[in-house]
This record gives C-alpha cells, structure tokens and sequence, in this order.
C-alpha cells in the first residue's frame, strides 16, 4: 500500500512541477505582452491631443464643413484611443489574474501533497 501512495505522491509532484512551468511560462508570455503594450500606449497617447492642437490651428484656414470633418475624424480617434486604453488595462488584468491562478495552484497542489 505505501508503494502505491508513494507512486501517487510522485506522479501528483510531478504534474504539480508540469503545470507549474506552464503556468509561469504563460504569465511570463503575458507580461512581456503587456509591457510591450503599455509602451507603445504611453509613446502614442499623445497623438490625439497633438492632432486637435493642430485642429485647431488649421480651423480658421478651412471650410466649416471641413472643420467638421475633422472634428469628427478626432472624435473617432478618441474613441480608438480609449479602445487602446481598455487593451492595456485588460492585459494588466490578465496578467494579474494569471498570476493569482499559478499561485493558487500551486498552493492546492502543496495541500493535497500534505494531507
């Protein structure tokens, strides 16, 4: 009998270590994701408010309905902008909810190894 929970410990230690790996190998995968998303967010939010300071300027040159056009045309860049904004926070998200779900894993994994 002790051969077989001995084996069984064994067999559940090593799925323990497999999902482990795999677990942090996705959260190390969504972090790099999420990084390299919130860099590109921070170098181009930006863009909008420099796009209506040059509305702006360019509003006394054109024609009403070209003004229009364009205030149109930055209000849908707004709209992209806070779609990008949604991204990064939904990534932060993931990534911290993935790390919760490794942690307790592994935690029930040690748990049921010590019972």
């Amino acid at each position: 009998m002790g051969l077989f929970n001995s084996h069984k410990k064994r067999v559940i230690t090593e799925l323990r270590k497999k999902s482990e790996a795999i677990s942090n190998d996705i959260s190390k995968e969504i972090n790099e994701r999420f990084e390299d998303l919130k860099t590109d967010y921070e170098e181009n939010k930006v863009v909008l408010k420099e796009f209506n300071d040059f509305v702006g300027e360019l509003e006394a040159k054109l024609s009403p309905q070209d003004v229009e056009k364009l205030h149109s045309f930055s209000t849908r860049l707004y709209k992209v902008k806070r779609c990008a904004k949604k991204g990064v926070e939904a990534m932060r998200e993931l990534a911290r909810n993935q790390k919760k779900a490794t942690t307790e894993t592994s935690r029930e994994y040690q748990e049921y190894l010590h019972v």
